[in-house]
């Protein structure tokens, strides 16, 4: 029995580091292309709201194409699924640096946008079966490969656009590495299946009232996370006057903090608990807007953007955590988060081009910085984001398929 259990620990521990890859391939591709927006909003010939109205359609992908990944998981089990989905959004990022025009652009993003949430939705799946069966945090250090990925993505894009390359054969080569890299890491993860006479998810469900109040709190920090991620270096260049690769590096700071605050959650959550986490988190991002709507001097705005990426980091994990625990159903709560989550993602991009196009950049952020404040005021409906005893959490999941 001591060898048998001492064997399925080893292969949760090899299926944690395969999905640990996963979300740092997933968050590369973002990191990659979200440096090269200034490259893609001048070959694409829109201004500052036209590329807010683009920007929308990632989220407006991802909201219409995720209640499909729970389907193909269903249909194909854990492994299969993941393995298509990651493929079919590390080879998108090829698409938006082709785009001409604001047509043509919003129909790539809006591609790259369903192949990411459906990506996302798999990928998330696997990490809390995993963290369910260990039981222990893991989920923020697995967002935090996300954002090691997203700044490992984003380094290279500061490096791309300092060289002043293209896009276009930058995307290429990205994706052709990250495609690779995303069907090793697949062939690691549980290959989890449905019982035959399991019914498959429902495509649409209302989310239940618990995942409301706490899908607000993280509405307020992916909205801070989406702005930042999306117009950091559009503010640096239009706002501060900088150089392409400048502007490029605010991007990279950003997803430096964000990467750095995930990796360290799970210890600092399991110290000081989800809500004194989130509330201090929300000080820093408040402090980290003030910086960027105030700064005089471009280095001052990367280190706003910082804080701001510090702030936030560690919220959505929590979130999910909290909706997974707050009710009888944690599918269908988990699933109401996302959802307002990816609403904000779709509301921060076009709300900030067109507050731009209205005002400034500098009001824009401003916004930013009022719904961080969010963080401060509802960090108390996180507080079931606390790990809770092993006996508490007890679910039954779906036996994983037999290993190949």
């Amino acid at each position: 029995m001591s060898a048998e259990v001492s064997y399925d620990k080893r292969r949760l521990r090899g299926a944690r580091i395969a999905v640990a890859t996963v979300f740092c391939v997933h968050g590369a591709v973002t990191g990659s292309f979200a440096t090269r927006i200034p490259w893609i909003q001048d070959h694409a010939g829109v201004s500052a709201g036209q590329l807010g109205l683009a920007l929308a359609f990632p989220a407006i992908g991802a909201s219409v194409a995720m209640p499909l990944a729970g389907a193909i998981s269903h249909r194909f089990g854990a492994r299969t699924a993941l393995r298509g989905l990651l493929a079919l959004w590390t080879l998108a990022l090829t698409l938006p640096s082709l785009a001409p025009n604001l047509a043509t652009l919003c129909a790539a993003l809006f591609v790259y946008g369903a192949t990411s949430g459906m990506a996302d939705v798999a990928m998330n799946a696997l990490g809390v079966e995993i963290e369910n069966r260990l039981d222990k945090s893991i989920m923020s250090s697995l967002h935090g490969m996300w954002s090691t990925g997203a700044l490992i993505g984003s380094a290279a894009g500061t490096l791309a656009a300092h060289l002043g390359s293209d896009a276009r054969l930058h995307h290429l080569l990205a994706a052709a590495v990250l495609t690779v890299l995303g069907l090793i890491a697949c062939q690691g993860v549980l290959d989890l299946r449905s019982a035959p006479e399991e019914e498959a998810p429902p495509r649409f469900a209302l989310p239940p009232k618990s995942a409301l109040v706490i899908g607000a709190v993280g509405f307020c920090a992916v909205f801070a996370e989406g702005a930042s991620l999306d117009w950091s270096a559009v503010y640096l260049r239009d706002v501060l006057h900088t150089s392409p690769g400048l502007a490029a590096a605010s991007t990279t700071a950003f997803a430096l903090t964000m990467a750095i605050a995930r990796l360290a959650g799970d210890r600092v959550i399991d110290r000081f608990g989800a809500v004194r986490t989130v509330r201090t988190g929300g000080v820093l991002a408040v402090l980290g807007g003030i910086l960027v709507v105030a700064a005089p001097h471009p280095a001052v705005a990367m280190g706003g953007f910082g804080f701001l990426g510090l702030g936030v980091a560690v919220v959505v994990p929590l979130a999910f955590a909290a909706a997974g625990r707050a009710g009888p159903n944690p599918s269908q709560a988990i699933a109401g988060v996302a959802t307002i989550t990816y609403t904000s993602g779709l509301i921060a991009p076009s709300a900030i081009g067109a507050v731009a196009d209205a005002t400034s950049l500098v009001v824009s952020f401003g916004l930013v910085t009022l719904l961080a404040c969010g963080l401060m005021v509802g960090a108390g409906v996180l507080r079931t984001g606390d790990r809770r005893p092993a006996e508490s959490e007890a679910r039954s999941t779906p036996a994983p398929a037999p290993e190949a």
